[in-house]
């Protein structure tokens, strides 16, 4: 699944919802966000809740986007 354009199907932008909306639901994803806020509330960020929401988000998007790289190359 790649990373939808502003003039995608609706389609293709709703599975893209229900795929974020399951990575958010995740225990992995609860798991490393929880960890992040953590690390980012002892370094005193600001908003450190939605720094590490997004940070949590940006990371599994990116080992999936890894993964389907991997999977068409062949490795």
């Amino acid at each position: 699944m790649s990373i939808p354009k502003l003039d995608s199907p609706e389609e293709e932008i709703k599975k893209w919802i229900n795929y974020i909306a399951l990575i958010c639901l995740s225990e992995e994803f609860q798991s490393l966000k929880m960890e992040l806020e953590t690390l980012y509330q002892q370094a005193d960020m600001e908003n450190f809740r939605l720094a590490a929401f997004q940070d949590a988000l940006y990371a599994f998007l990116a080992q999936e986007e890894d993964g389907q790289m991997c999977q068409s190359s062949g490795y």
